[in-house]
């Protein structure tokens, strides 16, 4: 008599991936990254191992997140989605409710490690605000109306992250930043919100025209930021190009999916935009680090484009 096949009882390393959409984890190292190099126009002794811990804990913080989300997700994607690691049995619920918060912890301890080598507290603190948000909206935010700005809210504060080693006090280009991709993350996570079924015209609009607001904010940062590079000081239009042109870019698949809501074109488009966050933080990190740190950004692309062939970001 054959045995059943026995799944190992931790899980593959191919549903811990997608369990913790590795693709997205590209963004979050983009997000504080770039919160780092944007207060750090110039870098002094220790930065990069500061940059370092700040980068590794936004990136398990964002693991922690997305494992908790299916975690208390479990009974939904079994009706729904039961492909997914935890329904299948890929990976125990037991195993990754372990993981998730641990992912937590270990980000905190991260963020504590990055302040204790600055003598600076504010890393540990955004980091603990960032875990909490983290766990109010998988617990119970995430199907209320208060999901979407709560998600946005993460981001925002995963940027925050990444500057909260600034050298001078947070002032009103930080904010700027920080205020932009929480309104872009919020209308991405409005977009998303039935992206399982065939969703409604007028809520994608509203979410569509969010997400782009969260861009348009983005416009005076040159203006404000003292340290901005000469090209920018001397040809301020180039950078409303780039923002014209991001902004169409995204917005064409917006427009899209809005057309016709089914459910393959909203993912497309929400996959698109999450992805478009790597290009939207090299813009900000261009404009006090100039081409090359903005490039180093956009080279996340290319991992968090291939990996996301095969496993869904979404």
């Amino acid at each position: 008599m054959n045995q059943p096949e026995q799944k190992s009882s931790g899980g593959s390393t191919p549903a811990w991936l997608q369990l913790v959409r590795l693709p997205n984890l590209f963004t979050a190292a983009a997000d504080a990254a770039t919160g780092f190099l944007f207060t750090h126009a110039v870098f002094s002794p220790g930065d990069r191992l500061s940059m370092s811990l700040l980068i590794g804990a936004s990136v398990v913080l964002y693991a922690g997140g997305v494992v908790l989300n299916d975690v208390f997700d479990y009974q939904l994607d079994c009706r729904e989605r039961p492909e997914r690691p935890l329904p299948s049995g890929r990976i125990p619920l037991g195993t990754a409710r372990l993981a998730g918060w641990g992912l937590l912890v270990l980000g905190i301890v991260a963020a504590g490690a990055a302040a204790a080598s600055a003598g600076d507290v504010r890393p540990a603190l955004v980091a603990l605000a960032l875990a909490a948000t983290i766990a109010c909206y998988d617990g119970f935010l995430k199907k209320t109306p208060l999901g979407p700005p709560a998600m946005g809210a993460c981001r925002g504060l995963n940027l925050l992250l990444g500057m909260s080693l600034s050298a001078v006090p947070w002032s009103v280009p930080h904010y700027l930043i920080v205020a932009a991709v929480t309104v872009y993350v919020t209308g991405i996570t409005w977009f998303a919100r039935t992206e399982a079924e065939q969703s409604r015209r007028g809520q994608l609009s509203l979410a569509a025209l969010m997400i782009l607001a969260g861009i348009l904010l983005l416009e005076p940062l040159p203006r404000w930021t003292s340290d901005t590079v000469v090209l920018l000081q001397l040809e301020p239009a180039r950078w409303t190009l780039l923002l014209t042109a991001l902004g169409a870019l995204i917005g064409f698949r917006l427009i899209r999916a809005t057309a016709d809501p089914s459910p393959r074109l909203v993912q497309t488009a929400v996959r698109h935009a999450i992805l478009s966050l790597i290009v939207l933080d090299a813009a900000i990190c261009f404009v006090t680090q100039g081409l090359g740190p903005a490039a180093a950004i956009v080279l996340l692309l290319v991992p968090a484009t291939v990996t996301g062939k095969w496993i869904a970001s979404t």
